[in-house]
């Protein structure tokens, strides 16, 4: 996980930015016995109701390309406090997703 403590700084509410990968958007309805039921709509419906209790905001994407994961992650530099991600099949593969991690 990213972080940048400056700017929660400047604003009161703690903003995180939750990052999917390619093939999430399937959970639930692919390999059940393997990844389960749960869609990951349901995920983040969980995950926004938890943030609201917590008055944190939460803002959770998905996506199948490797540059607009990038892409997310860099335009999150100055926007969000912390990053969490689950890069799914780029976990282990994706040079471009770890460089733009350590840049921000």
């Amino acid at each position: 996980m990213a972080t940048r403590t400056n700017s929660t700084k400047a604003r009161s509410t703690l903003r995180i930015l939750v990052l999917h990968g390619p093939n999430l958007n399937l959970l639930g309805t692919r390999e059940r016995s393997l990844y389960g039921r749960t869609t990951l709509k349901t995920i983040e419906a969980q995950m926004a109701k938890l943030a609201k209790q917590e008055r944190i905001h939460v803002e959770s994407r998905q996506s199948n390309q490797e540059g607009e994961l990038v892409t997310w992650i860099q335009d999150a530099r100055d926007r969000f406090d912390a990053i969490v991600i689950n890069p799914a099949g780029y976990t282990h593969t994706s040079v471009a997703i770890r460089d733009a991690i350590a840049a921000v």
